[in-house]
């Protein structure tokens, strides 16, 4: 291999709270770290404008303050935080193996340990008014968000496990849920269905789609379609929840690692390991139940340590053949 090949210890893929949380324990283990940050610096929390659910915020904090303090922590350890976006990779499938990585197409690396914390997309409908506010009542977690909007009414669209569960959680703080199914049906389990039906503050709609998000600053109403009539109708409400599902960011490392139906990789035991050693992966690209932030910094504190552990037991790589 060329000289002009950079030779990390541990390679950082992802800057939200796994990514930096992994660099924070990689760092204090002297594993000189170098984190790439990707296309949105700070990951999905940089859109969300107040984060109420992180421990050690007793008032609160903005998702971008939250994700600049993060950085900044994990930098005092030593953590060189690049920004560019992985774009290829070659995992080795041998133990002690170098792993190979192209960032923004031209830069070639070479790591002996990998964390993979690139994340998921929440779906969105594409709506140039729902783009537009989010962050200014639109969101996709109503775990999340869901305490801002107590005692209000609230939309929420989609008809599976995941939008029946936030349906019912919403209706536990809110005035009104309204849910929006475009389908005659609901995808989700009978049980959630039932749960949906017995919840008494809680209309579901459907074949009913959103036409429109109304609101200049922040979300006032929603403009609703029935897609079987074409008839339109405008209601009043302060929050719109999207739950349409999420994409797990995994599409560079596909045939390089074990994943499941959807492209959520696959981690083993109670660990952060993938299918190839040396690879570890924390954060909401494999974990499709709980999609937190305190979760993900949960993970990407075991992918260091598990990193750590990997490496104090592997040759060294001038050994490696």
């Amino acid at each position: 291999m060329s000289d002009t090949v950079e030779r990390i210890k541990c390679l950082i893929i992802g800057s939200g709270p796994a990514g930096y949380t992994a660099a924070i324990y990689a760092a204090r283990a002297d594993l000189k770290p170098v984190l790439y940050t990707g296309l949105e610096p700070g990951g999905q929390l940089t859109t969300t404008t107040e984060v109420d659910n992180f421990p050690g915020y007793p008032d609160g904090v903005d998702g971008p303050t939250m994700m600049l303090q993060l950085q900044k922590q994990a930098e005092r350890f030593g953590t060189e935080v690049r920004i560019g976006m992985a774009t290829s990779v070659e995992f080795s499938s041998e133990r002690g193996g170098i792993h190979k990585v192209t960032i923004d197409n031209s830069k070639k690396l070479e790591a002996e340990s990998v964390i993979i914390a690139t994340g998921a997309s929440a779906k969105y409908l594409g709506l140039p008014s729902e783009q537009r506010l989010r962050g200014g009542g639109v969101s996709a977690c109503a775990v999340c968000d869901g305490f801002f909007y107590k005692g209000q009414d609230v939309a929420i669209v989609g008809g599976g496990d995941t939008a029946a569960e936030e349906a019912t959680y919403l209706a536990n703080i809110c005035s009104k849920v309204t849910m929006l199914v475009r389908k005659g049906e609901m995808r989700a389990s009978k049980a959630m269905q039932h749960r949906v039906a017995n919840t008494p503050n809680l209309e579901v709609r459907y074949f009913t789609e959103i036409d429109e998000v109304l609101g200049d600053q922040v979300v006032e109403g929603i403009r609703m379609v029935n897609n079987q009539t074409g008839e339109k109708e405008d209601i009043k409400v302060t929050g719109l929840f999207i739950a349409i599902g999420h994409k797990p960011n995994t599409d560079i490392f596909k045939g390089q690692l074990e994943m499941d139906e959807t492209g959520y990789v696959l981690t083993y035991g109670k660990s952060t390991k993938t299918s190839k050693p040396g690879v570890f992966a924390s954060g909401d690209v494999q974990d499709k139940e709980y999609r937190q932030a305190i979760t993900a910094a949960g993970t990407g504190c075991m992918a260091a340590l598990d990193a750590e552990r990997y490496l104090a037991t592997v040759k060294s790589p001038e050994e490696v053949v």
